[in-house]
Order: structure tokens, then C-alpha cells, then sequence
């Protein structure tokens, strides 16, 4: 189990910039997709062993209530032996109830355990989630801006196309080359207004950091641990 968490503890804490940037250099979301996957697994895999868990947990209570029910039953069979006057049943029915207590005492450290394990699977499955929505929207960015990327280079090729054209001296040829040209622009400012935009969502989306920060603050102040 622990090593489980570790896993899941690695995926949550990963940097997601470095794997944005590995991305973009690569020109492809291959290395979002294998994280995607790891966390998908990862998730699935927690989701087994927090049911697990929590099944444990409840059947332990079971017990502990079943025996601490049993332990009453156990104490006021020794008052009624001792007010019969029956001293050698009393004693044996004493030494079951220590016997009671002690296999309760037992459960209640095993049910205190397996809570808290419980309680850091819960924990670790809902930061995952939501590590795994946030991805999975900063991939659909990622592939906008990637598809960005393609188009202005497909743009550039164009234009030095063009520029080739512009040079053999045919008059019918450079106007038709300027009349692209034309149409290039207006294309190229219209990219550059959607990658303003792109570039600013990405800068929203990254700068998750600060975000944090000012959250984690609050919970200082308000007192409240992790």
C-alpha cells in the first residue's frame, strides 16, 4: 500500500511545466498522453485498494461492536454470579471479560490503522482526479497551440514561395504573388490574434503556482493542515 501512495504522491507532485515544455519542444503531446495514462492507472489502481481498505475498516467495527457488546454481557453475568454467591463462576467469567477486553483493545488498534489509511487513499484519489482533469484540459491547449505552431510555419514557407515568385520578372505573376501576399497577411494577423489569446490561456493555465500559494496561505491562516 504505501508503495501505491508513493506512486500516486510522484504523480501529483510532478511538474507539470517541464512536461508542458518537453512537449512543445517535441512538437507533440506523446509525453501528456503517457502521464494521462500512468495517472489513469494509478487512479484505478487506488480505487481497488481504498475499497479494499474500507471494507477492512467496516468489518473491524463489526467486530469491535460485536465483542464490546459481548464484554457487557460478560460483566453483568459477574455481578449477578457474585450476588448469588458464586465465587468460582464469577472468577472465570472475570477472567473471559479481561480476555474480552484484551482482543478488543487489539481490533480498536488495528480499526484506528486501517482508518487512517482509509483516510490518506480517500485523500490521494481526489488529488489525483483532480490532477488528471487539470491535465487533460492543458492537453486540449497544448494541441490548439501546437496546431498554431504548424499553421505560421506552413505561413512562412508560403511567403518564401512567394518571394521566389516575386523575383522571376513575370508582371501577371507578381500581382498574383501580391494578391497572396494580401490574403497571407490579414491569415497571419488573424493566427496572431488567436495566439494572443492561446498565450494568454496557457499563461493562466501554468501559472497554477501562485494560485497555490495564495491558498495555501489561507490555510495558515485559517489554521488548517493538509
Amino acid at each position: 500500500m504505501a508503495s501505491l501512495l508513493e506512486k500516486v504522491s510522484t504523480l501529483i507532485s510532478a511538474n507539470l511545466h517541464s512536461m508542458l515544455d518537453q512537449a512543445l519542444q517535441s512538437n507533440s503531446p506523446a509525453v501528456i498522453d503517457q502521464y494521462i495514462r500512468q495517472v489513469e492507472n494509478n487512479l484505478a489502481d487506488l480505487e481497488d485498494a481504498a475499497a479494499t481498505v474500507g471494507g477492512e475498516v467496516r468489518t473491524i467495527q463489526r467486530k469491535v461492536n460485536e465483542y464490546e457488546q459481548k464484554a457487557q454481557e460478560q460483566d453483568k453475568s459477574i455481578d449477578a454470579f457474585l450476588v448469588e454467591g458464586n465465587e468460582a463462576l464469577a472468577s472465570a467469567m472475570q477472567s473471559r471479560l479481561n480476555s474480552t477486553q484484551r482482543l478488543i483493545a487489539t481490533y480498536q488498534e488495528q480499526l484506528a490503522r486501517q482508518q487512517d489509511e482509509y483516510g490518506k487513499l480517500l485523500s490521494a484519489k481526489v488529488k489525483l482526479e483532480a490532477r488528471l482533469q487539470t491535465m487533460k484540459q492543458e492537453r486540449e491547449e497544448l494541441v490548439a497551440l501546437l496546431e498554431l505552431a504548424k499553421s505560421k510555419e506552413t505561413t512562412v514557407r508560403t511567403m518564401k514561395s512567394l518571394d521566389d515568385l516575386m523575383g522571376v520578372g513575370d508582371s501577371d505573376i507578381r500581382r498574383i504573388a501580391e494578391s497572396i501576399y494580401t490574403r497571407l497577411d490579414k491569415a497571419s494577423a488573424a493566427s496572431e490574434i488567436r495566439a494572443k489569446n492561446l498565450d494568454e490561456e496557457m499563461d493562466r493555465v501554468l501559472d497554477r503556482s501562485a494560485i497555490n500559494n495564495q491558498l495555501a496561505d489561507r490555510r495558515k491562516k485559517l489554521g488548517i493542515t493538509e
